[in-house]
């Protein structure tokens, strides 16, 4: 069987500690909600959402008591509608350009009311699956535009099989998301809804270790590359290296999936960073419990890529911000040992200066400064290639490579966005796949003889778990 089973890594990891900040509507909430929605002609709501859902057409079908109608118009332009619901910053895409703004009345609640269609309606089996076309559509990496991609591809007939290196599918939907707006469980939940459309997975797969390219391109007649991005980036300065100084991204997966992860001894951490990763971090450590949490940022908060309605709430929580702040070095109590303190410095255009700030003693330090790209990955595959910020380039209309049986997107492509524009470029991506399928466009993979890729086409089950 393909699929995903189980209910996630397993209890006591700390991510349970969290409620939801955004909590869901009741039934009566939600067609009182529906029936404020003016129902515009050409909404500017749907141009906000980069995945174009016909947002006044599903509330008017809430409003009319029709959930599954509802949810059908979400899912046949994002078909990862359900988790889109919670963690889009609908602030500053549908419901920021929502017709009340203007007006100086409070938007439309699409998210919640998305949410609450998605929870009511039904998930992607409402969808109609064309007949089997007997094409094959291999996918590297099994995050949200791979997923969405492979969703898209297997309603047209098609069969797509997703090579994701870890264990359980999702990307940073799965390890990534503050844990307030989508748990591990929520999206396992989701991306076995896509992979029950006819979606195989094949976990544990490493692109260049046990499958390479040649059989990827042997397998399948197109490719659609959705890897993501890599580590966090690093500082590079002295003291670095050693316990108490890690990165954001990788602190938060730990904290989400990790039975064994804790918070135990930590009483001040630093977050290095400005963007929506280092709000994150330092919401979940506050609330996690650590007394003092300070986000240290080369510019100021105005400057900041992280969304203002994330800075608010985090600064209410206790959250200090350190503006026109850098990381000068990090102390410690003997060469490797224990972080000690972090001596910060003065930022001027975002650079460092010799004028000292301040030397705050620290137990924990998360770098959100950005994350590597996958160019070593990318160089993989011939005539694919990278820009100068290593994100591959693709042709904006179907998000093809150099390559012509080569597309990608999401973070890759993007150099890291929302989740719902990953969606997009996967589904995008998928339309123009199937296209050049039926139109014989694309060359058909050379038969090899069968092997071992990646295990079997079997449920990836949760780490520690038995495979047999």
């Amino acid at each position: 069987m393909d699929g995903v089973a189980g209910t996630g890594p397993g209890p006591g990891r700390l991510e349970e500690r969290f409620a939801e900040k955004r909590p869901p509507l009741s039934d009566t909430e939600a067609v009182r909600e529906a029936a404020r929605c003016l129902y515009c002609y050409d909404a500017p709501c749907i141009r906000g959402c980069p995945t174009h859902i016909d947002i006044p057409t599903f509330i008017r079908k809430i409003a009319t008591g029709n959930p599954r109608g509802a949810a059908r118009t979400i899912l046949t332009s994002n078909l990862l509608g359900a988790s889109c619901a919670k963690v889009c910053p609908v602030e500053v895409l549908c419901e920021g350009q929502c017709v009340y703004v203007s007006d100086g009345r409070t938007p439309i609640a699409i998210g919640r009311l998305q949410r609450w269609a998605m929870e009511s309606g039904g998930g992607p089996e409402l969808l109609e699956r064309k007949p089997k076309t007997g094409h094959s559509v291999g996918l590297v990496g099994g995050g949200p535009a791979s997923l969405a991609c492979a969703g898209e591809l297997a309603l047209k007939g098609h069969a797509p099989v997703i090579y994701e290196r870890s264990e359980m599918p999702g990307g940073l939907n799965l390890s990534g998301i503050a844990p307030y707006k989508l748990k591990v469980d929520e999206a396992l939940e989701e991306a076995e809804a896509i992979l029950a459309l006819g979606v195989k997975l094949r976990p544990g797969t490493e692109v260049g270790g046990n499958v390479t390219v040649d059989e990827l391109f042997a397998r399948h007649e197109a490719l659609f590359l959705g890897p993501g991005l890599g580590s966090d980036s690093r500082l590079g300065v002295p003291g670095e290296r050693g316990p108490g100084v890690e990165g954001a991204v990788a602190w938060i997966e730990r904290m989400k999936l990790d039975p064994a992860a804790s918070v135990a001894g930590i009483r001040r951490a630093i977050v290095v960073g400005g963007g929506n990763t280092a709000i994150d971090a330092a919401r979940e450590l506050r609330g996690l419990g650590v007394e003092s949490v300070t986000v240290a940022y080369r510019r100021t908060v105005e400057e900041m890529p992280a969304y203002e309605h994330e800075v608010g709430p985090a600064r209410r929580e206790g959250v200090v911000v350190l503006e026109r702040t850098a990381v000068a070095a990090f102390e410690r109590t003997e060469e490797g040992g224990p972080l000690a303190r972090v001596r910060l410095v003065e930022a001027e255009n975002g650079r460092p200066t010799d004028r000292e700030l301040v030397t705050l003693p620290a137990d924990l330090v998360l770098l959100a400064i950005g994350q590597s790209t996958l160019a070593d990955l990318v160089r993989l595959f011939p005539d694919v290639k990278c820009d100068r910020q290593g994100r591959i380039v693709v042709d904006p209309e179907t998000f093809v490579t150099g390559n012509p049986r080569v597309f990608a997107g999401g973070d890759a492509v993007n150099g890291g966005k929302e989740v719902v524009n990953a969606v997009h470029d996967g589904q995008v991506a998928a339309r123009a796949i199937d296209r050049l399928l039926r139109e014989g466009a694309l060359a058909p993979p050379v038969p090899v003889p069968p092997k071992s890729v990646g295990g079997p086409d079997s449920r990836p089950k949760p780490p520690g778990a038995s495979h047999a």
